[in-house]
């Protein structure tokens, strides 16, 4: 019999159980060859173990190095560490991958966005290493490491390569941090030229960078960068065609790799059944076309074009829910895709 590839399934907290649940109706719809382990993390697993990231998920994870995660909460300035941050330092997930695309049906004042932010996902000063040092006076630590800053490169090149994208740009601050970004910049010219010479690549200092973003965002292409500089450019870029609720986020290391919606948990809205599955239901694409690529798996194919195509055109339709202007709600959407399915 044909292999059902095994994934777990981290639904999340406030909205994450209800998209979770519509993207897996769409998932079953279309034929997708993938079983589901279900696992907590964030506040919903607090109340059965006790912490927020238990070792079960990180170990069914390892299992079977896949994971579909829906949004988990991290408090504000107190609380606990964020899951994500521990999510990706557990499992190496070294490398953030964002596509951001102009949808159809979703009008904004750009209409042809198609840009990925390849974000370094374990160092920099979104690794949250602070100490108090006296009363008054913190300090957080940024860290860049060689291996890192070579690895992500490697990454962000071996893609464009087999995605045919047309320009590699790095974001960078190394005319202030000279020996930090300095070091990005190093690493990622040292994998161009030994490595990827063909493929055109550009340096931009990183507030010069979003002022050009702004003004025209059809002049990039793939965008590299350090952590911190990844996480605030990966939103911004999402606001060029709608807001987070329209855009796939993955991160994946040498053996695992978790895809999982970059919207909040909205506590605000959950259990109204009003949320958009759309940006997990992406994630649940870009799953999919990770296991045809990393297992061979045509059948994976076949369904991440064929659900890709069906919300494309659900959204032409003017079938959406509140957040992009329409009036359906999170299981009328999922059945607006399912019924676009060919």
């Amino acid at each position: 019999m044909p292999t059902t590839h095994q994934a777990v399934l981290i639904p999340g907290d406030g909205i994450g159980p209800a998209v979770s649940a519509a993207v897996l109706k769409i998932l079953k719809a279309a034929d997708a060859p993938v079983a589901f382990h279900q696992h907590h993390a964030g506040i919903a697993a607090l109340a059965d173990s006790g912490e927020v990231l238990p070792q079960s998920t990180i170990d069914a994870v390892r299992e079977h190095h896949v994971a579909l995660k829906g949004p988990c909460t991290t408090p504000v300035g107190k609380g606990f560490s964020s899951v994500n941050v521990q999510l990706r330092k557990k499992l190496d997930l070294y490398a953030a991958i964002r596509p951001v695309r102009s949808l159809p049906g979703v009008p904004t004042r750009y209409t042809d966005v198609d840009l990925v932010i390849f974000r370094e996902n374990t160092e920099g000063l979104y690794s949250g290493i602070e100490n108090e040092i006296t009363d008054g006076v913190v300090t957080s630590l940024k860290i860049a490491t060689r291996t890192a800053c070579t690895r992500i490169a490697q990454r962000a090149f071996e893609y464009a390569k087999k995605r045919d994208r047309k320009k590699v740009t790095v974001f960078h601050k190394a005319n202030i941090l000279k020996l930090s970004d300095g070091l990005f910049l190093d690493c990622v010219e040292k994998v161009h030229d030994e490595q990827f010479p063909d493929i055109p690549y550009e340096t931009q200092i990183i507030d010069a960078g979003c002022m050009k973003l702004v003004q025209d965002p059809t002049q990039f292409d793939l965008l590299l960068m350090e952590n911190l500089y990844g996480d605030v450019i990966s939103d911004l870029t999402a606001g060029l065609v709608g807001g987070l609720g329209v855009v796939p986020g993955s991160n994946i290391g040498e053996t695992d790799a978790v895809f999982e919606a970059v919207h909040g948990s909205a506590p605000d809205i959950a259990g109204k059944g009003i949320a958009n599955p759309l940006a997990l239901l992406m994630s649940a694409v870009m799953m999919l076309n990770h296991l045809a690529e990393s297992r061979k798996d045509d059948r994976c194919l076949t369904a991440a074009n064929a659900i890709k195509n069906a919300y494309n055109k659900a959204l032409e339709d003017n079938q959406k829910t509140g957040d992009l202007g329409g009036n359906l709600n999170t299981d009328q959407f999922a059945n607006a895709v399912i019924q676009r399915l060919t």
